[in-house]
């Protein structure tokens, strides 16, 4: 059975971000801070990374987060050998944006909290749309075109459905494209699909893929 934290009633509080004592260090920071950036597609527009997580709680706040792995891994030392938990945490708002990260640590809830901030520094913006030839309806409800990517043996490929099929993929595919929007769509994979880690970071790069396109503009539209 799969490892599923659960934090206790402190620890939710805990976990809560305080931005109301935030104090930016960045100049995009400051710039949320003021309300200069109302949206998180004008910092993708402008090129620079995203440095502070506050600044994805402030613009982005309705994200959820769901822990698909959790894995022992172990390192030799000339000493001994040193054993770690290494979690992996997608992040979404189920409306165009999505993240994945990666934590490790000695305990597994620091090793959760690390890669949820570890999610937000690579949080990506998608353009949704209806690319199935089938449908052709207009609503943001797949993706706008067909599209693949591979990470280590797993290669995962994506194509538009017209509205009702659902996801047809499997729990970590299907996990990546509900917490980022994709309520339709055929997915094939190959390879070795039982590693979670590869499963999962090919899928969000194949979504990040489209951000390459010189229409990407016209897609967002």
């Amino acid at each position: 059975m799969p490892y599923q934290y659960r934090p206790r009633r402190h620890e939710e509080d805990e976990s809560k971000p305080n931005l109301a004592d935030w104090k930016p260090k960045t100049k995009i920071g400051m710039m949320v801070k003021n309300g200069e950036i109302t949206t998180i597609e004008q910092i993708f527009a402008m090129g620079r990374p995203i440095k502070e997580v506050e600044i994805i709680d402030t613009l982005l706040p309705n994200l959820e987060d769901k822990l698909i792995e959790m894995a022992s891994v172990q390192r030799m030392t000339k000493n001994n050998r040193k054993q770690k938990f290494r979690a992996t945490v997608i992040m979404g708002d189920r409306n165009g944006h999505v993240g994945i990260g990666v934590g490790k640590d000695v305990e597994a809830k620091p090793a959760i909290q690390t890669a949820m901030r570890d999610a937000k520094h690579h949080m990506i913006s998608i353009g949704l749309g209806c690319g199935s030839w089938e449908c052709n309806c207009g609503t943001h409800h797949s993706l706008p075109l067909a599209t693949r990517a591979k990470c280590g043996s797993a290669e995962i490929i994506l194509k538009p459905a017209p509205r009702g099929v659902g996801i047809a993929a499997s729990a970590t595919v299907r996990s990546v494209l509900e917490l980022a929007g994709v309520k339709d769509m055929w997915t094939f994979s190959k390879g070795r699909t039982r590693d979670k880690y590869n499963a999962a970071l090919a899928t969000f790069n194949a979504l990040n893929s489209l951000n390459s396109l010189k229409n990407i503009g016209i897609i967002k539209a």
